[in-house]
Order: C-alpha cells, then sequence, then structure tokens
C-alpha cells in the first residue's frame, strides 16, 4: 500500500484549521487507499532555514532537517491542507517545502485549501507555483472550503457536505492513480 503524507500548514495558537486538517485524516485513513501519515507543522516546529548547505545537496547537520527529509521521503503522495494568509499559505508551510529540494521530486501532491469567499484558492495557487519548483506532480483538481467556519459544530468537528466529501475522495482517488504511475515508471 501507498504511503499518503498529509501536511497541515496553519501554526499560529488558536488556528481554525485543525478540523479541516483532521477531517481529511479521517476520510483518507477511511477510504483505504493509502498508509496516512500526518504531519502538523506546529509539532514538527522547524525554524526558518538554518542548514547551511542547499537542500539540493542533502548534507543536513540538523535534527529536525534529517527527521523532516525522512517523513517525507517515505511518503508516495502528499496532500497540503493550507489556510490563506494574505492571498498566500502560511510561511511555516513555504518553509517546510523549502527546507527540502530531492525529497519532494516526482511525489503526486494534492491541495485542501480554507479561508473566506474564495476558500483558499488564491493560497492554492501560489503554493502549486512553489511546488513546481521543487518537481512535485501537483494536480490541478484541489478541495477548497469557503467560509469554513461554518462547518464546524460546537465540539470542534468539521460536517463536510457532500461536494466536500466527493471532492475528496476524488483528490484522493487520483493521487492514488498517480502514486500508482509514479511507481511504474
Amino acid at each position: 500500500m501507498k504511503k499518503l503524507l498529509i501536511i497541515f500548514g496553519s501554526t499560529r495558537p488558536n488556528r481554525g484549521g485543525l478540523p479541516v486538517a483532521n477531517w481529511v485524516v479521517q476520510e483518507a485513513e477511511s477510504a483505504a487507499q493509502f498508509e496516512v501519515a500526518f504531519a502538523d507543522l506546529k509539532a514538527v516546529n522547524l525554524p526558518l532555514l538554518d542548514e547551511p548547505d542547499h537542500p539540493a545537496q542533502q548534507k543536513y547537520t540538523q535534527a529536525h532537517t534529517k527527521q523532516w527529509s525522512q517523513t517525507v521521503a517515505a511518503a508516495d503522495a502528499i496532500l497540503f491542507v493550507t489556510p490563506e494568509y494574505d492571498y498566500f499559505p502560511p510561511a511555516a508551510l513555504v518553509n517546510a517545502i523549502q527546507f527540502l529540494a530531492k525529497e519532494w521530486a516526482g511525489k503526486p501532491a494534492g491541495i485542501v485549501s480554507y479561508g473566506g469567499v474564495s476558500g483558499g484558492l488564491r493560497s492554492t495557487q501560489a503554493l502549486r507555483l512553489l511546488l513546481s519548483g521543487v518537481g512535485t506532480l501537483t494536480l490541478s483538481a484541489s478541495v477548497p472550503i469557503a467560509f469554513y467556519n461554518q462547518y464546524i459544530n460546537d465540539e470542534g468537528v468539521l460536517q463536510a457536505n457532500d461536494a466536500m466529501h466527493k471532492g475528496l475522495a476524488g483528490l484522493l482517488t487520483e493521487l492514488q492513480r498517480m502514486a500508482e504511475l509514479v511507481a511504474k515508471t
């Protein structure tokens, strides 16, 4: 079974998107298409680019970089869960991607975004550009969740609607298909 790494990109103290990330993880596990791993960048806690050499050289000196490299390298596909901050993905997510280089290359990647009126789509577009620079095979389809707070109940659980369920199911299926194709090459 292929491995899917779900990366949650918000690290703010009162981040509202954790229910979104939890829903994505639960849906991915229920679909049983992948062995699912979850990386919460708040817990990963990477400092700002503190390696002396370019990541393409993979001469990592810091324990946190070595661990992050192993986490990403072990994945066959990546699914990013990102908010939109000022029309852009969070700095912690950008930093986490730029910490590495070769580990991302050739992996299919999908994006679930959340936010206000755009559902994080502007963040998704910027993230796609960054991911193309590190060689991921970023899928064109994404799952944007507009006004996401309306879907979070009093217990802090996201109550997805049919469109969200169908969108994520389709994205997971496409990630699985792409991971299988990459494995054959």
